[in-house]
């Protein structure tokens, strides 16, 4: 057992939160994107349970960020489908993913530095009296304050202050936060792009231990990361990606490990 499965916990097996009989959240089928003559993604296809964590990896220029911003309604496909649920979707824009319940988090975060930490989670989600338009309404602040104490307390995140702008909080405690916000109003899917990026060992502990958590709230997580490590404390299954294309999956284990870095590499081709 390694330092990361004793201090985080290795998680559950494939498929043991899932609710019985319960179909995939997440299907991607087909997948193709390409930006001038440049083909980011090519023929991507790919599941995601009930309560299952997928970590996609690959080295820079897979197609790895493409891949989540097209689910994420960043980007349209040229070509392919999008299943969430069961239901296909063709996703106009971020706004219309949150819609259905999926809140991705960049490496850049996407906090207002200036902002308490209640203002960040509510940031265009105010809570307001009263509440139904036209009326602009007067913000509920006491009751948003309450509410993001609440949230952070059930994901045990640790912030001492939450009228401080984030702007002053350690690089591990801004990245809870906005992974405590995507968990806050994502229904079905949290995607998080390298969210250990930049951090210290303890920082990314706590992070991680969070990620892991995930699934008891009934959200599915996908995410991106380059340290394997990491994504074997994290993560159900790995899939991996080169040159735009899915190339193998496997679960993190020791067994897979020297085969995915292959794959990774470019050294191996073909299912694992």
């Amino acid at each position: 057992m390694t330092a990361s499965d004793h201090d985080l916990g290795r998680p559950r097996a494939a498929g043991e939160l899932r609710r019985a009989g319960a179909g995939p959240v997440l299907e991607v089928e087909g997948a193709s994107k390409s930006f001038g003559g440049v083909a980011a993604l090519n023929d991507v296809s790919l599941t995601l349970g009930r309560g299952e964590i997928v970590a996609l990896v690959g080295d820079n220029g897979a197609g790895k960020s493409t891949l989540i911003k097209c689910v994420s309604g960043a980007h349209r496909l040229d070509r392919g489908t999008v299943r969430l649920a069961g239901a296909t979707l063709v996703l106009r824009s971020p706004m219309h993913a949150r819609q259905h319940g999926i809140e991705t988090v960049y490496q850049d975060l996407s906090l207002f530095d200036n902002l308490s930490v209640a203002a960040n989670l509510f940031a265009g989600r105010e809570l307001k009296v009263p509440q139904r338009a036209p009326f602009p309404g007067w913000l509920r602040q006491r009751a948003m304050t309450a509410r993001v104490a609440q949230i952070l307390d059930e994901l045990e995140v640790n912030v001492p202050n939450l009228n401080v702008p984030v702007g002053l909080l350690s690089g591990g405690q801004r990245q809870a936060i906005a992974v405590a916000r995507a968990v806050t109003f994502a229904s079905r899917l949290v995607i998080l792009d390298e969210p250990t990026a930049a951090l210290g060992v303890r920082e990314t502990r706590n992070v991680l231990r969070l990620v892991k958590h995930l699934p008891q709230r009934d959200v599915s997580v996908l995410i991106i990361s380059h340290n394997l490590e990491q994504v074997a404390a994290v993560a159900d299954r790995v899939v991996v990606m080169r040159r735009g294309a899915k190339v193998g999956e496997a679960p993190p284990d020791a067994e897979h490990h020297d085969r995915i870095v292959s794959l990774i590499v470019g050294a191996q081709s073909g299912p694992l």
